[in-house]
């Protein structure tokens, strides 16, 4: 920590994944035994950290960091599109149930017409 973020630990982050992935995945028979990592939590980790350090870790350039915000507009844009195209379903699964129950009744008054 004292090499990436310098001596005064009040600037140091609580929690930096990057520098834990680089020294819980270093070869030798120590290997994931220095935070007791498991190897179903150090892969997991190894998938998930680029997403949650964006921000904060200074390895990640600005190109990554614009393609990273980019995807989180897109998401963004395509979950606003689920969301009124759910809503629109909605509405149309609705209109169609009130359709055929008017329909029954119509025919239900044609049948007692008939009678």
């Amino acid at each position: 920590m004292r090499e990436r973020y310098g001596d005064n630990i009040l600037t140091h982050p609580e929690f930096d994944p990057d520098l834990w992935m680089e020294v819980g995945s270093s070869s030798g028979p120590n290997k994931n035994r220095v935070y007791e990592l498991s190897n179903t939590t150090a892969d997991n980790l190894r998938s998930t950290r680029s997403v949650s350090t964006v921000e904060s870790s200074q390895s990640i350039s600005s190109s990554q960091s614009k393609e990273f915000v980019a995807l989180q507009q897109h998401t963004t844009q395509l979950t606003e599109k689920y969301d009124n195209l759910k809503a629109e379903y909605a509405e149309l699964k609705a209109s169609h149930a009130q359709q055929r129950a008017e329909q029954r009744v119509e025919s239900e008054q044609l049948k007692a017409s008939h009678a």
